[in-house]
């Protein structure tokens, strides 16, 4: 089960007493199957909640001629390092409208940065190993999120109040999942279930053919 990292701990020890409500969101598909690597944003709609500032570093490894993680939800204004762990170069780049940036040639334990600020979804690629694939999922919401190979995500310590949820996944068909309401009450766990259409061939990126690299 994915637990809700992307917040600071700060956050997460503040409400944490006797207030504090958990909510487990499912993400299925059409067909009921657990919907892995879906991305959930989540915005309060009661007024005056207190939230905390955005978590604003995150890292995308490079790591056996593959981008760790294959998604990565973020919010805006997120830093992410893109490390180098392999033994050869990588030149990462992406062409997606909310940020078009490329990262010329870099060895192992270099790491390069860059700063995300508008929303949007960014796919990532190597110049070099047209294997590796992988998306960056900027969110505007305060929370964000993604799911386990069990289609779950937990959120703790989150203040009692109504939210909003809307889910993303890179393999979803045109058009958006409905989103979905949920009320937490204080000290007590909330579900949501969430469906998304996915394509029957999947975008994901494979380990390479030849290991010469």
């Amino acid at each position: 089960m994915t637990r809700f990292f992307i917040i600071c701990s700060l956050f997460l020890g503040a409400f944490s007493g006797v207030n504090a409500a958990s909510l487990q969101v499912n993400v299925q598909t059409k067909d009921g199957a657990a919907a892995e690597n879906a991305v959930v944003s989540i915005t309060p709609i009661t007024p005056g909640l207190m939230l905390p500032e955005v978590e604003n570093a995150a890292t995308m490894t490079q790591k056996d001629t593959l981008f760790r993680p294959f998604v990565l939800p973020i919010s805006v204004g997120t830093t992410v390092t893109f490390p180098n762990l392999d033994e050869f170069r990588h030149q990462v780049y992406s062409f997606s409208k909310p940020k078009r940036f490329e990262l010329r040639l870099y060895g192992q334990d270099t790491t390069n940065s860059i700063t995300f600020d508008k929303p949007g979804i960014v796919a990532l690629g190597c110049n070099i190993h047209d294997n590796m694939l992988a998306f960056i999922y900027v969110s505007e919401a305060p929370l964000v999120g993604k799911t386990d190979a069990n289609g779950t995500l937990l959120l703790e310590g989150l203040p009692a109040g109504e939210y909003g949820l809307t889910v993303w996944h890179p393999d979803e068909k045109k058009g958006k999942a409905v989103p979905v309401t949920v009320t937490l009450d204080d000290a007590a766990q909330a579900s949501a279930l969430m469906t998304v259409d996915l394509r029957s061939v999947r975008r994901e990126q494979q380990p390479p053919a030849d290991e010469g690299y």
